[in-house]
């Protein structure tokens, strides 16, 4: 059984990509958020300091994974 995908128009795929473009907007400002309020909420530097270092030690542990991506 074979299911076709309909072609989208460009007007649908505009619409499409703003709706993405918007959901990653969003989580990435609820993300900010909660950090802002969980992770030292009293100093902004050591906050930001401590994420970076957080976003680095993901990264590095995720950093199989993103080869099969390629």
């Amino acid at each position: 059984m074979v299911i076709r995908k309909k072609k989208l128009t460009k007007y649908e795929k505009l619409i499409r990509i703003i709706i993405i473009a918007l959901a990653v907007i969003l989580f990435w400002r609820g993300i900010w958020g909660v950090a802002d309020v969980l992770l030292f909420p009293d100093n902004y530097l050591l906050s930001s300091c401590i994420s970076i270092i957080l976003g680095i030690i993901i990264l590095f542990a995720v950093h199989g994974s993103f080869e099969d991506l390629f």
